[in-house]
């Protein structure tokens, strides 16, 4: 099985690769993507993005109980962007798999747009809200090598 890179190491701060829909659609690729859902709810997180797993590809797959009411599937999300669509924020406490016990206060937009490359290669567009805008905004931040402890007030750890 894949192993989840924690900090300090170098790749969860640096910017992913964009890909193309021939990679998407490689085997080596389709097989990552099987990899990651079972690394991500082995851990029991509900986003992973590629550079945890040490590869520098902007790639990240969500659980669809990120929003179970809108998702029938787990989220595959490949150069996945998104731009605010409210200017509500929310603070809410986050955790990362890269950043074992560890957790803080992050603020994030409640409503985003979201725009992407799917395992199947097509693009696909669409809003999201509460935890699914945050954990896109959280995956997306990791594909730019950024960690929640940047912009996390509250900092704890636990044991």
């Amino acid at each position: 099985m894949l192993k989840i890179i924690t900090i300090p190491n170098e790749i969860l701060r640096k910017r992913s690769k964009e890909v193309d829909r021939e990679f998407v659609l490689l085997k080596k690729t389709q097989k990552l993507i099987e990899e990651m859902l079972v690394v991500m709810k082995t851990a029991d997180g509900v986003g992973l993005a590629a550079p945890q797993i040490g590869e520098g590809v902007r790639l990240c797959v969500i659980d669809r109980r990120a929003d179970e009411i809108n998702l029938k599937n787990d989220l595959i999300l490949v150069n996945p962007v998104w731009k605010k669509t409210s200017i509500k924020k929310d603070v809410m406490e986050e955790g990362c798999l890269s950043v074992p016990k560890t957790y803080g206060k992050v603020k994030r937009y409640t409503k985003i747009k979201a725009d992407a490359i799917n395992e199947k290669g097509e693009k696909i567009s669409f809003t999201a809200a509460d935890l699914l805008a945050r954990v896109i905004q959280h995956e997306v931040d990791h594909l730019d090598g950024i960690l929640f402890i940047d912009k996390a007030k509250d900092i704890y750890q636990v044991e």
